[in-house]
């Protein structure tokens, strides 16, 4: 198999749907026993110019499903009408993959809706 290029493999990537490239990503870390997520202790230790920035009032806020509770497909219902353009699978998988998040850099008024209207359905939610 040819090595590829980093610009070739951002352009394979850049083809793929948002659920192939998540399935990818779980591929990839259970092959190399590795995670995609960044370690908050990187983040904590920055120096201190960073600090102040931090403390700013947040604009942009994730909701990540922690889980789904007893009333799963109560819960994939309402993941699908809070995500725009899934399907019944996609969603079902988006579901059984949590923690996972659902919403990114969305406004907090969008975010606090999407948390009551999944936490009505019996999710485990949190907003980063």
């Amino acid at each position: 198999m040819a090595k590829l290029s980093t610009a070739e493999l951002i352009d394979a990537f850049k083809e793929l749907t948002l659920l192939e490239l998540s399935e990818f990503v779980k591929e990839f870390e259970d092959t190399f026993d590795v995670t995609a997520a960044a370690p908050a202790a990187v983040v904590a230790a920055a120096p201190g110019g960073a600090a102040p920035a931090a403390a700013e009032e947040q604009d942009e806020f994730d909701v990540v499903l922690e889980g789904a509770g007893d009333k799963k497909i109560q819960v994939i219902k309402v993941v699908r009408e809070v995500v725009s353009g899934l399907g019944l699978k996609e969603a079902k998988e988006l579901v059984e993959a949590a923690p996972k998040a659902l919403l990114e850099k969305v406004d907090k008024e969008a975010a606090e809706a999407a948390k009551e209207k999944l936490e009505a359905a019996g999710a485990k939610i949190s907003i980063k």
